[in-house]
């Protein structure tokens, strides 16, 4: 298939209302031959595994990529030069950035948009947001700006605002539009990184709001690294306490720069919470050292097959820990011990073999 052809393909597989496992089978191998005749690297890979679109004939046979090779190596289909945009990681290791080459966004927002009106917004067509994150014209290389600027731009009302830029916090502009909505009587969402949500509880200590029902808080991500660690029950007691909303209407969204495809919980009044994703993405739990799924509930590492991850990879073993569980999986933290050697392992043989 052309470039044309595969993206054509997944506008047409992502609008559809559902797809059952067979559909997402055929579609992923759709994307791995793509990728298999285009991206060099991963073709080595690959064929250093015996694996080739002749003999997988699985989606979870397909050869995952240790996300840390995007760091190391250009995974793209298509020339880099000519990418509409290059998303990339906020972590450094030696001052290199992983990147990930998108020829179109069409994909992406396509993928973005779907999911986010129907695990975020819930049947509104629009909601008043509030922003804890710069905006896409501060930051083009953030996957995560970009998501919450195409968020407010969609599916936000005229009046939302970004309280986040350059200068800092807007800290009195938040609380002055949080105290209009409280009286306003109308749904207010507030959204941003997770890290993003702290300054904002120290620095408003002792005040509380009461949103209106409907009200609801999208976080994303952790906090390491970034500010104080907070464990997700005193977090999520926090936003509730100081905005008024019921933690079962503050939802989590998990994403990367590594994927094209976001992954949402339903709210998060018991933690850890059970996260899925679309018809077009599936996750797994492995072991690391062999790629052999685990059975449901057993503690491994998280492999993502995002098909909207077409110009790249599509599958991609993260360095997360997790359980699969009915409805999803449940994000366990970073992987360590054994796992983490088994990741270790895993990258060091991915580069040999994509190196040639």
């Amino acid at each position: 298939m052309t470039q044309a052809e595969i993206i054509a393909a997944l506008k047409a597989f992502i609008a559809l209302a559902d797809a059952s496992e067979a559909e997402f089978e055929a579609m992923a191998l759709k994307v791995f031959t793509y990728q298999f005749r285009n991206n060099e690297p991963y073709k080595r890979f690959c064929l250093q595994r015996g694996r080739t679109p002749l003999s997988v004939r699985r989606w979870r046979d397909i050869p995952a990529v240790p996300i840390t090779a995007f760091k190391d190596l250009t995974l793209s289909c298509s020339p880099p030069e000519a990418a509409e945009r290059v998303f990339m990681t906020s972590g450094t290791t030696q001052g290199i950035r992983g990147r990930s080459y998108h020829p179109t966004l069409d994909v992406w927002k396509r993928s973005m948009l779907v999911n986010f009106r129907a695990r975020f917004m819930r049947g509104r067509e629009r909601i008043r947001m509030g922003i804890l994150f710069p905006d896409e014209t501060e930051l083009p290389n953030s996957s995560l700006a970009t998501y919450l600027s195409l968020a407010k731009r969609e599916c936000g009302t005229p009046d939302s605002e970004t309280f986040i830029n350059a200068a800092g916090l807007d800290l009195d502009g938040l609380l002055s539009t949080l105290e209009q909505a409280e009286k306003s009587g109308e749904p207010y969402a507030l959204l941003g990184a997770s890290y993003s949500f702290v300054p904002v509880l120290l620095a408003a200590s002792g005040r509380r709001f009461t949103l209106p029902p409907g009200s609801r808080i999208l976080d994303t991500g952790g906090f390491k690294g970034q500010s104080r660690e907070l464990g997700p029950d005193e977090f999520y007691d926090g936003l509730s306490a100081a905005f008024g909303v019921p933690r079962s209407s503050c939802i989590n969204m998990y994403g990367m720069t590594e994927l094209s495809s976001q992954l949402y919980d339903d709210g998060n009044a018991v933690c850890p919470s059970v996260k899925s994703g679309p018809h077009w993405i599936r996750s797994r739990v492995v072991d690391p050292l062999t790629g052999v799924d685990l059975p449901g509930g057993e503690r491994g590492v998280i492999v993502h097959h995002d098909l909207a991850h077409f110009n790249c990879v599509a599958a991609i073993l993260t360095e997360d820990a997790g359980e699969i569980v009915p409805g999803g999986f449940r994000l366990l933290g970073r992987v360590d011990g054994e796992a983490s050697k088994g990741c270790s392992v895993a990258v060091a043989e991915f580069l040999a073999a994509a190196r040639g």
